[in-house]
């Protein structure tokens, strides 16, 4: 065990810290859509700008400078749009900040790599957890002008991070590059111009406490009425007093629609963000807020009934059904869904199956347990080598998003998530469960294998069915003892009790009792306290 890494204790997972509903804006006229263009136009140019002035200032930025930004934008939009804007200016710039720091890991663990490799002879094996020499010359000599390249670029990213330059595009770097492949994208130049439009467009506000409604810029009243801040130079066009626009759409969240009703009644505070679909022709309106920190389950309690092991998959999850002692019960269970096609259609996928994963563990009174999965180091291609349907297996997983759809939706309906570590989950579950799990008729596969696994570490049992015996009885004197009988429970060193009723290779309960009445069919003495009996010959002429 001295090679194998240590094994993270199983946690509860806690819920999640906020929540974000999203209705559609059915109804708005054409001065609506034409005010809603305008706003969001000019506070998209003074973010844009905001944004530039603050990924000039760097790590150096300061209070001082962020209310001197505060000021300048008050003059050409009102002072909470101006706090708004400069609170998603630097919540911008801290994101491209730690996405910088994530892109540098990537390089220094493939220098690491390389650099092992290429001190190692021609086509030495390597040991397990540890890379071996490359296959031949030619390899070498093409990994070596590749160290030198990730080398300059690890050196100009480190340069580049403490320098705190960042790079960032609003409307998004993959709808900018889009611009240059129109005729890939099946997109003409108008359809490509009004969403790199809708993306710059800036009409979103921080909720705030004690203020009317939650929120004094983007106001939604209990009966949907919507209305926002006009900035100043757009202040002509209100149609309420105070600088207001109210919208002829009203707003009615079916989702936690009564959260969001009690919320916005005691004056608490609620974000809103307003945007446009281009591809549908549609606006929608988003209301979040935060969430008291919930007391999660204890981990004892969390176990009492059983769990539900879950595997995750490129294309469904295994999961399989274990009682408090560790025991699978019942059949496996398989939830399918399809990564292909939109982004949509993918998220949708995803909330289908967990849906009906924990639908099933409500039913049941059960808990989850899952890996606390993490790829972000595991994805390079000098960790995988050729492996390349390998690396494009676990970069397609969608492990990020379906951690936090679980989170969010077992907190909603009650369901204890626990997370264990994916450590040899699913080497040791196929080498002691995948075989013992088969059936005649049914063949368990490796990764609901892996759940019952991932489910007996989260209960707190280790991986393996049974235990060694002692030494001194390894022709089995006293029975092997199973991993699910505790320290403290009466009789585990006894032997093991006399079962009644059939059973292989042993001696029936009530053979004593035939003994007595039944004839031997042989000469032979069977038992030493049996009358020696002989079968009557058969006279024949």
């Amino acid at each position: 065990m001295g090679g194998l890494r240590e094994v993270a204790a199983p946690f509860v997972v806690p819920g999640p810290s906020g929540v974000a509903v999203r209705d559609r804006l059915k109804g708005l006229s054409a001065t609506d859509e034409r005010v809603l263009r305008l706003v969001g136009g000019h506070l998209g140019s003074l973010a844009s700008r905001d944004l530039k002035a603050r990924c000039a200032a760097g790590p150096d930025h300061d209070s001082e400078q962020w209310a001197e930004r505060k000021r300048a934008l008050t003059q050409e939009s009102s002072s909470r749009w101006a706090g708004a804007i400069t609170k998603a200016s630097h919540d911008q710039w801290a994101l491209a900040r730690r996405g910088h720091l994530a892109h540098i890991h990537g390089p220094q663990a493939a220098v690491r790599t390389i650099t092992h490799r290429l001190s190692l002879p021609v086509g030495e094996k390597g040991s397990k957890g540890t890379p071996g020499g490359y296959r031949s010359r030619q390899e070498w000599f093409v990994k070596t002008r590749r160290l030198h390249v990730l080398a300059d670029r690890l050196e100009a990213a480190r340069a580049e991070w403490a320098a705190g330059v960042v790079r960032v595009v609003r409307g998004g770097k993959q709808l900018l590059n889009t611009r240059h492949h129109l005729d890939a994208a099946q997109l003409t130049e108008p359809e490509w111009r009004r969403r790199w439009q809708a993306g710059r467009r800036f009409l979103q506000a921080d909720g705030e406490s004690g203020k009317r409604y939650g929120n004094e810029t983007v106001r939604v009243t209990p009966d949907g009425e919507v209305s926002i801040k006009l900035p100043a130079p757009l202040a002509h066009l209100a149609n309420a007093p105070h600088g207001r626009y109210v919208l002829t759409a009203r707003a009615s969240f079916a989702h936690r629609g009564e959260q969001w009703r009690d919320r916005v009644t005691s004056n608490r505070a609620v974000a809103y963000r307003i945007h446009e679909d281009p591809v549908r022709g549609r606006w929608y309106l988003t209301a979040s807020w935060t969430l008291p920190p919930a007391v999660t389950v204890p981990l004892a309690a969390a176990r009492a009934r059983g769990m539900v092991g879950v595997d995750t998959n490129a294309n469904h999850l295994a999961a399989w059904r274990l009682d408090a002692h560790g025991n699978p019960v019942g059949a496996p269970l398989r939830f399918g869904y399809d990564l292909s096609g939109t982004a949509t259609h993918r998220d949708a996928q995803v909330r289908h199956a967990l849906i009906r994963l924990l639908h099933f563990a409500k039913r049941h009174n059960l808990a989850i347990g899952v890996e606390d999965l993490d790829f972000a180091a595991a994805k390079s291609r000098e960790k995988h080598g050729r492996r390349k349907r390998f690396r494009k297996l676990i970069s397609g997983m969608p492990v990020s998003r379906l951690r936090a759809r679980l989170v969010s939706m077992a907190a909603e309906l009650g369901v204890p998530v626990l997370a264990v570590d994916p450590a040899y989950t699913s080497r040791w579950g196929a080498q002691h469960w995948q075989q013992p799990l088969a059936s005649q008729n049914k063949k368990a596969t490796r990764h609901h294998a892996a759940a019952v696994a991932i489910g007996r570490r989260a209960l707190g049992h280790p991986i393996r069915r049974r235990t060694a015996p002692p030494r001194d009885d390894r022709s089995d004197r006293r029975g092997h003892r199973t991993v699910q009988t505790r320290p403290d429970a009466r009789g585990r060193e006894e032997p093991r009790p006399r079962i009644p009723g059939t059973r292989t290779r042993s001696v029936s309960p009530d053979a004593e009792r035939k003994r007595a009445t039944r004839a031997s069919r042989t000469v032979r003495d069977t038992r030493s306290d049996q009358a020696w009996v002989q079968d009557p010959l058969l006279l024949t002429d």
